[in-house]
């Protein structure tokens, strides 16, 4: 007959085992990150399907274009507007006055992109909880979609899933759930963001730096694409690049 201790002793050991597989399906080698990043890429023989860029000059300003809406998840409100930043017109999220707890989104109704590279600048202007912001993508509905952001108060850049309203960091290939890495600081001046989606990886550019891959397959089908704030943050969008492919 087993004793208590023996028996605690079989359990412990197969949750260790458990535990152990777990962890070794997200391992990879060196050589399999090299794949996985080789793989996140479109070739340079491959042009996209179709391009298209905003740099919202063509827009009235204090007005939210027409084909974009915006969306927030919170106890606050949201107020996208195109507005004037030294005679050049931008996008901006103007509500400054969210709780910690508020996620600011505004997306283009007329694209529909599942694979993709999203370039676009911009410009924390102010924040107490937070700043900046980034993309949004595969954008089903306000609780559903993919984020990158970057923020000034925290100097870092983190990817995350929004799955029914919680937002989750995902671990980036070859290191593991980190949060996001650390950047030089941001400042309130402009930045260039990039994305590449290419199936279930996603590779994230600052300044033209490649900063980090994430594999998730969460949200496989194509979304709408746009831009995303936290909080309080207000904060300026230019340029704004859709590459389909």
């Amino acid at each position: 007959m087993k004793t208590k201790t023996h028996i605690l002793i079989l359990v412990m050991t197969s949750i260790f085992t458990v535990i152990a597989c777990k962890d070794s399906k997200v391992k990879h080698t060196s050589t399999q990150i090299e794949e996985i990043h080789a793989r996140a890429q479109f070739p340079d023989t491959v042009d996209p399907a179709e391009k298209t860029r905003f740099d919202f000059e063509n827009y009235t300003a204090g007005e939210l274009p027409g084909e974009w809406s915006e969306h927030h998840t919170g106890s606050g409100d949201t107020e996208w507007k195109v507005t004037e930043d030294n005679g050049n017109k931008v996008l901006a999220q103007l509500y400054g006055n969210n709780p910690n707890n508020h996620f600011n989104v505004v997306v283009n109704n007329n694209i529909m992109a599942k694979d993709m590279v999203l370039t676009a600048r911009f410009k924390g202007i102010t924040g107490n909880h937070d700043q900046g912001g980034g993309f949004v993508w595969r954008f089903t509905d306000k609780n559903n979609y993919y984020v990158v952001r970057a923020n000034p108060l925290e100097d870092n850049m983190v990817l995350y899933k929004v799955e029914n309203g919680k937002r989750t960091d995902l671990p980036l290939v070859g290191k593991g759930r980190t949060y996001g890495v650390d950047v030089s600081p941001l400042g309130n001046r402009w930045h260039t963001l990039k994305l590449v989606v290419k199936g279930d990886l996603f590779t994230v550019y600052l300044d033209d730096e490649k900063l980090f891959t994430v594999q998730d397959t969460t949200f496989g089908s194509a979304g709408k694409v746009g831009f995303w704030t936290k909080a309080d943050a207000v904060t300026y969008f230019d340029d704004f690049e859709i590459e389909k492919y």
